[in-house]
């Protein structure tokens, strides 16, 4: 009789303890099941449900019009898949900031809804009360730190942010607040690799980086542009692991051929 080998799930505090023995995190971008159980099968620590699906995999400019409604609708999908990761989700635009009674129930519903493990918020002490607030009902909070897309019309550009030192040292203080507050983790978003190195060693929370450096606990990509799928971004940050939007119209190329070929189905894929 065949034993199933149960999967060990990755925790918030097995991320702390990688960060600990200098073992990277590997993060990426999942919004649906098909994607989420390959990730999950290959290996990801981490599966962050990103705002990002705003852009993804509904075509807007920003990640504001998201709704909470999508964000459950996604994360809920991406749960069914997953055996080992840890599934944290994105607390979308205007069901946080400036009120941490709704940062509450927004975060409930995501745990309750969706069954996630985690949820991340951008911002740092700005928006310390929310994160207090939903730490104190036991939500796992990850930070968001350096380019937050989320204030894109605020900043008026996605471009590097903290270059100038009064600002890298705001930064570093968010980040310790965010610890001292509980949070279990934070992404720095395009940042000078510097100074995501030099957060990342004032605290003893994991820092995930995305075009950040080297010098983090480890790294987050948005699946569709790492595996080439979104072909009209290419970021200095980005690695391209795989060109799927080449390979995917190749293959509709040649499903087409074919149907109108009448070479399909043939003999063989018939009843």
């Amino acid at each position: 009789m065949s034993v199933h080998k149960a999967v060990k799930k990755v925790t918030t505090h097995q991320l702390r303890e990688m960060k600990s023995r200098g073992e990277k995190i590997s993060m990426l971008t999942a919004y649906d099941y098909s994607m989420a159980r390959i990730l999950d099968r290959a290996g990801i620590d981490v599966l962050l449900v990103g705002d990002s699906a705003s852009n993804v995999m509904a075509g807007n400019e920003t990640t504001l019009p998201i709704t909470l409604d999508h964000m459950i609708y996604h994360a809920s999908s991406v749960i069914k898949a997953v055996e080992r990761a840890l599934v944290i989700v994105d607390v979308p635009f205007g069901y946080y900031q400036g009120n941490s009674s709704e940062a509450l129930r927004s975060c409930i519903r995501i745990m309750k809804e969706a069954g996630a493990h985690a949820v991340k918020m951008e911002g740092g002490r700005e928006i310390r009360e929310s994160v207090l607030r939903v730490l104190s009902a036991g939500v796992p909070v990850m930070g968001h730190l350096g380019l937050t897309p989320q204030s894109i019309y605020k900043f008026g550009t996605y471009t590097v942010r903290a270059k100038e030192e009064e600002e890298a040292e705001r930064l570093i203080e968010d980040a310790q607040i965010l610890e001292e507050c509980g949070c279990f983790g934070i992404v720095l978003e395009k940042i000078p690799a510097h100074l995501a190195k030099k957060v990342a060693e004032s605290v003893s929370i994991p820092i995930i980086g995305i075009g950040a450096g080297p010098g983090v606990d480890g790294q987050v990509l948005v699946t569709h542009d790492m595996l080439g799928i979104t072909h009209d971004f290419s970021p200095r940050f980005l690695r391209q692991y795989a060109d799927l939007n080449q390979v995917m119209t190749d293959a509709v190329g040649n499903y087409i051929k074919d149907v109108k070929a009448n070479d399909f189905p043939n003999e063989s894929e018939s009843y």
